[in-house]
């Protein structure tokens, strides 16, 4: 390959690669966004001044960062929205304040990225809409500042709508939504076991803080990124290990109309802290651990005893206050579970994170085949790491020992 070839192939931008399918979905969200948008504008506004544009071309640049990067900071609500009316009002004020059009056209577009960076609300699109509002002939500077509700403020509102219904019905959540930050189970101030070591949040926002750049994508998405590189990479590392050569498989299980007093001589008798629920129906419908038992003791949050308003009117009746009796009464029922082809790495998140100690196993027919507990996932990870060390690298050779 020539040095002017191997050149021009640089110049082609790395741009992350999609399925067939989303291009597809993209495409077809583009053009039912504009169809609706032009469509729709049409009828609200009618075609009383032929000469005032009812679909602007800006749309044509929303359309794909909406429908094609959804997820992009670009893209959201705020930008799309904040961004063409910051800008419309600008490109109108620059044209009525400034004679010569280039120049004018100059001012309001550098004038509408600062000011759309400084509101958080930065739209390429909206660029051109500040042209447009300086460019766009007799009839855009006769509309003056109403130029800003139509049409960029229904155009901009209309694909807002389509966008919102069509990524949402086609598996692509928006608006991206900055996640909340996750609650410790423990309720303690600590951070998670995972943001602890490794990448963690604070490290992206200082290094994209040191690049200083305007990065298309959002922080917790770079960040999830990063941390299915990092599984994908131990999957690699540690020889793909899956939840079939790590589970238990003589699991001891209860049914939902277990008594409570078998169910927890099980726990003692094998010395554990769960038993899944299963029927014969179903499957795993459930598990009951020792924190259930915990919970639903004599003893209250508060650590007094349990015995309330309930339990008094009662025993007046000559009743007996109402206590759990079988598994069912006190059971997790939405409860995690994995396959037996699952990747032991894709359990540490879900363990060290949200406080889960086993997770059943089970089969294609929800047929409990198994169960992984910490000890399990420890021991695994300890062994994947222990013959990892221990296999010499393949370019080492001999070493000469060093007095």
């Amino acid at each position: 390959m020539s040095k002017a070839s191997a050149f021009l192939k640089r110049l082609i931008p790395d741009i992350a690669p999609t399925s067939r399918h989303e291009r597809i979905r993209s495409t077809a969200g583009a053009f039912v966004g504009i169809l609706v948008t032009g469509l729709v504008s049409t009828m609200a506004v009618g075609s009383g001044d032929a000469s005032l544009p009812l679909l602007i071309a800006p749309m044509g640049a929303s359309a794909v960062l909406l429908f094609a990067a959804p997820t992009s900071p670009l893209a959201q609500p705020w930008s799309v929205l904040g961004g063409n009316a910051i800008a419309a009002f600008i490109g109108v004020s620059c044209a009525l304040a400034i004679g010569d059009p280039v120049i004018a056209a100059a001012v309001a577009v550098s004038i509408a990225i600062a000011t759309m960076m400084m509101m958080g609300c930065l739209h390429p699109p909206s660029g051109a809409v500040a042209l447009t509002a300086v460019l766009g002939g007799p009839a855009v500077h006769e509309a003056g500042y109403w130029f800003i509700l139509t049409p960029v403020g229904i155009n901009s509102a209309l694909i807002l709508l389509v966008a919102f219904a069509f990524n949402n019905a086609t598996g692509r959540r928006y608006p991206h939504l900055v996640p909340a930050a996750p609650a410790n189970p423990h309720q303690t101030a600590d951070p998670l076991p995972t943001q602890r070591l490794g990448v963690v949040p604070e490290d992206l926002q200082a290094v994209l803080a040191q690049y200083d750049e305007v990065v298309d994508i959002s922080s917790d998405v770079l960040d999830e990124l990063l941390h299915q590189a990092q599984i994908r990479a131990y999957h690699r590392r540690s020889g793909e290990i899956t939840c079939r050569e790590v589970m238990s498989r003589d699991v001891a299980v209860v049914a939902p109309h277990t008594s409570l007093r078998e169910a927890w001589r099980l726990l003692l008798e094998h010395r554990i802290k769960a038993l899944p629920v299963v029927t014969e129906a179903d499957g795993l419908v459930g598990i009951v651990t020792q924190t259930d038992f915990m919970h639903n003791s004599a003893l209250g949050r508060n650590g007094q005893l349990r015995f309330g308003f309930g339990d008094k009117v009662r025993l007046v009746l000559g009743g007996r206050p109402k206590t759990p009796r079988t598994v069912a009464d006190i059971m997790t029922r939405r409860v995690q579970s994995a396959l037996p082809e699952t990747m032991i790495a894709k359990l540490v998140p879900p363990m060290a994170d949200m406080g889960l100690h086993h997770m059943p196993v089970v089969d294609e027919r929800n047929r409990v085949v198994g169960i992984v507990t910490q000890s399990d996932l420890i021991a695994a990870l300890f062994q994947g790491r222990s013959e990892q060390a221990a296999e010499p690298a393949e370019d080492e050779g001999p070493k000469a020992n060093v007095a």
